[in-house]
């Protein structure tokens, strides 16, 4: 069966005066997908999450909701709710009171809402908490509070707008995986808004990296990690290593490219790829560089020293330099072997694998009027 589109974003613009927030965004976002729109701050992410929701009106382009043209639909009449970066959970309020604020609207009858309520409750892990005060909750409690006053309306979407950042690394990581679980239990869709790259590559089923209010690239979490397009997403996707190389050759859906160090390399050709006067980007993640220990042999290696070191409990962080290179090379070791104490200006050899290359194309200029 097709996916079926539950957001449409048909070329979306949005200025607020001169300043030009979202730039011709298109995407189709399918019916239960769990959709992160990934970046820096001020890259356009949260203005298009408020859009989908009704707090924007684009200046262009239209917006639809599960076929329905929602561009000038006012929030409360779009099938979507939202869980803000603060909660905004009611102090004066018990967490059942909280969660059955948006049904009062609804008339159900005391007896329906109180189900509904004690529903949401079950859903997000809180049963049996629904007198407790505001001022009772732990951060984690907070959130699962807010989820569960969205999740209570039975919305089609579910907006997500940062909501993991006020929690500790411990707990957010922990809610992550409660709230990927969560995800598939009700079955709708989810719109993440995060500029956390781990975040967005544990959450989502797709990942739509921004900058300058304009999507770089849509991808699956490994797609977009292991095969970004270009040099800006491969940053901001995790450490990369950038390596300058020629153009050696190029047949239809591959190219050879000559790089320092590292010899000719075989690649597979990105749609639109062209080379600026022979001269091409290649990139290696840090973990696909590897330590050869005593007499170990790779068929690829190169010699390098350790230039510094990081220490990071179950793996250490080496910048390695190496006669011929511009930039050291970063790379990622686990402590199994030792990696934690190489002395700095060590000399040690990299292995490396020739597939784990891949071919970056330059950045389009970003124009912020």
């Amino acid at each position: 069966m097709p996916e079926r589109t539950m957001i449409a974003i048909e070329n979306v613009s949005k200025y607020y005066g001169i300043y030009k927030a979202l730039d011709d965004v298109s995407l189709d976002i399918a019916e239960g997908e769990f959709f992160s729109l990934l970046g820096p701050s001020g890259c356009g992410k949260t203005t298009l999450l408020r859009a989908i929701a009704g707090f924007d009106v684009p200046s262009n382009g239209e917006i639809y909701i599960d076929g329905v043209a929602s561009t000038h639909l006012p929030a409360n009449r779009r099938p979507t709710n939202m869980v803000f970066q603060n909660y905004a959970i009611f102090p004066h309020l018990d967490v059942g009171e909280n969660v059955a604020y948006g049904l009062k609207r609804l008339r159900l009858g005391d007896s329906e809402e109180r189900r509904r309520v004690d529903e949401a409750l079950g859903m997000v892990r809180l049963t049996g908490l629904g007198k407790r005060k505001a001022h009772e909750l732990s951060g984690g409690q907070r959130q699962r509070v807010a989820l569960a006053r969205a999740l209570v309306m039975r919305p089609k979407v579910l907006l997500l707008d940062e909501p993991l950042s006020a929690l500790d690394k411990k707990l957010r990581e922990e809610m992550q995986v409660e709230l990927r679980m969560l995800q598939k239990q009700v079955g709708i869709t989810f719109i993440l808004v995060t500029h956390d790259q781990y975040e967005a590559l544990a959450l989502s089923d797709r990942i739509a990296v921004m900058f300058g209010g304009r999507i770089a690239q849509i991808a699956t979490p490994k797609d977009i990690y292991q095969r970004p397009r270009t040099r800006k997403v491969a940053d901001f996707l995790g450490g990369m290593n950038f390596l300058s190389g020629r153009l050696a050759g190029e047949q239809s859906g591959s190219v050879s490219v000559e790089a320092a160090k590292f010899g000719t390399i075989s690649l597979a050709k990105p749609q639109g790829f062209a080379a600026a006067n022979g001269r091409v980007t290649l990139g290696i993640r840090p973990e696909r560089l590897r330590l050869l220990w005593d007499d170990a042999h790779a068929p690829n290696e190169l010699k390098g020293r350790v230039e510094n070191r990081a220490y990071f409990g179950e793996v250490t962080h080496l910048t390695v330099g190496v006669d011929g290179l511009e930039q050291p090379l970063s790379m990622v070791e686990t402590n199994d072997y030792g990696a934690d104490d190489l002395p700095i200006g060590a000399e040690i050899r990299l292995a490396y694998d020739p597939d784990a290359f891949v071919l970056l194309s330059e950045d389009p200029p970003v124009e912020r009027v």
